[in-house]
């Protein structure tokens, strides 16, 4: 079996024994990976630098490098906060009015690209499957192969690939795109992911899908498919087992006085339609007043990209919301929002999503949201609660049995929660065990298997030149 390396702009920490459950997905499915195959866990170090050391730090945890590179602040400057995070990401989720494009950003991106490119190249071994994840990463591939890398390469893109309309307000596209193709299979979230690309390749690169889900653009022909990311469901189930009996959990439950908990656990980013969200919840009080005094919105938002003035200006928004509606609905003895501005270990939140009458994930574009695939893994079978689901997450064209709905649309998100609310137990049985199922089956690990699978089954671009 070949080792795997594995490419990410950050790196789990190097722990042996295990990890200490506050790991996300990916996290969790790479590490496995690399303890069944043996291999490198390679990305920036989260450090600045005054200096390039000219080598990665490395730590070995049995059969698992863990190789990190210091950036320089000039590099974090314009790699990552700028060029990936106000150019990428805005425009990979709809957003063109708040990308920042600058020739600096788009140079220092590349820069660092090569960079991490030299720096792992010595690293690799002969018959190493190298998996790259993420925007941050698109150019990493062609840097590699003018270094002389002959392994298989294989890209994933967490985020949503955005439509040809908006991708084509990227000064740089073409190249942009052309260095993806470097890789020999490209990976997208959901179908819709998949066909933007496409239609980009066919009507602006001018190339051709071929048989076998493979294209040929740029002198490549790379292989391109869908692998929607998953969660450990079985895990995830346990943990919120445990945890509902946890003093948190405890701590909740009695502070909520028998009434009906909404919660909903984003990043504090603009993608996650979380004014959006609080406005729906605020006219669900002022259309039904019946649930005045009775239902209970926690929405738990860790920062996220601080230094960014975007999401400084949202993180204001938020907080006015949140505190408007407290001050217009609650009573001395209710608060109708719970606005939490930090993180809390993954235990604790599975329990509280475990005690939850609806899960609100309401994101404006998301390329999965595991939020709503561990919300519904959380819950108690015998007494589920109720998803409600943004139509634009790419958990919704697989949890068909959610509430879907348009975040848009205030007044119908809000109808949507007043339906959730009250759905007789029976029918909240049937929508969860239908969507605990599916879960079940496609889980974190069949996700990553069937990656690998289709990366080692992809023919190598380096070994047909």
């Amino acid at each position: 079996m070949s080792r795997l390396v594995v490419v990410s702009n950050r790196v789990a920490p190097a722990r042996s024994g295990g990890g200490t459950g506050a790991e996300g997905g990916l996290a969790v499915a790479m590490q496995g990976a690399l303890k069944d195959r043996g291999g490198v866990w390679f990305g920036w170090s989260g450090k600045t630098a005054p200096h390039d050391s000219g080598k990665a730090d490395i730590v070995e945890i049995g059969a698992t490098s863990y190789a990190t590179v210091d950036l320089s602040q000039q590099d974090y400057d314009e790699y990552y906060t700028g060029y990936a995070n106000s150019v990428l990401w805005p425009l990979f989720h709809n957003r063109i009015d708040l990308t920042d494009f600058s020739r600096r950003d788009r140079a220092g991106y590349q820069r660092v690209n090569a960079l991490f490119a030299g720096h792992l190249q010595p690293l690799l071994q002969k018959d190493d499957v190298v998996w790259v994840h993420d925007y941050h990463f698109i150019p990493l591939g062609e840097f590699l192969r003018q270094a002389g890398c002959t392994q298989k390469l294989g890209f994933f893109l967490h985020i949503p690939w955005p439509p040809m309309e908006i991708l084509l307000a990227l000064p740089n596209h073409r190249s942009l795109v052309q260095q993806l193709c470097t890789y020999d299979l490209i990976g997208f979230q959901t179908e819709a992911d998949k066909h933007a690309f496409l239609e980009y390749i066919q009507q602006e690169a001018g190339g051709e899908v071929l048989s076998g889900g493979r294209i040929r653009a740029f002198e490549q022909t790379p292989a391109v498919k869908v692998f929607p990311i998953s969660i450990d469901t079985a895990d995830v189930a346990t943990l919120a087992r445990r945890a509902e009996n946890g003093a948190q959990s405890k701590r909740l439950k009695k502070s909520l006085l028998n009434r009906q908990l909404i919660t909903g656990v984003d990043r504090l980013d603009y993608t996650k339609g979380l004014i959006e969200r609080l406005e729906a919840y605020q006219h669900l009080l002022s259309r039904y007043p019946a649930y005045r005094g009775h239902v209970t919105l926690l929405q738990i938002a860790p920062p996220s990209r601080s230094d960014l003035a975007d999401y400084q200006r949202m993180r204001r928004q938020v907080e006015t919301i949140a505190g408007h509606i407290n001050g217009t609905y609650a009573e001395f003895d209710w608060s109708p929002v719970r606005y939490l501005n930090r993180g809390f270990k993954r235990q604790t939140l599975m329990g509280f999503l475990r005690l939850s009458t609806v899960g609100l994930v309401t994101p404006l574009r998301d390329g999965m949201n595991l939020v709503a695939k561990e919300f519904v893994a959380a819950q108690n079978p015998e007494d589920p609660g109720v998803l409600v689901l943004s139509r634009f997450a790419g958990a919704a064209r697989e949890l068909e049995s959610a509430l879907i709905v348009n975040p848009y649309d205030i007044e119908g998100v809000a109808e949507t929660l007043a339906k959730a609310l009250s759905i007789p137990i029976e029918e909240r049985r049937e929508r969860w065990s239908a969507m605990f199922k599916h879960l079940s089956r496609y889980d974190l690990i069949y996700w990553r298997e069937s990656y690998l699978r289709a990366l080692e089954a992809a023919p190598c671009a380096a070994a047909a030149a």
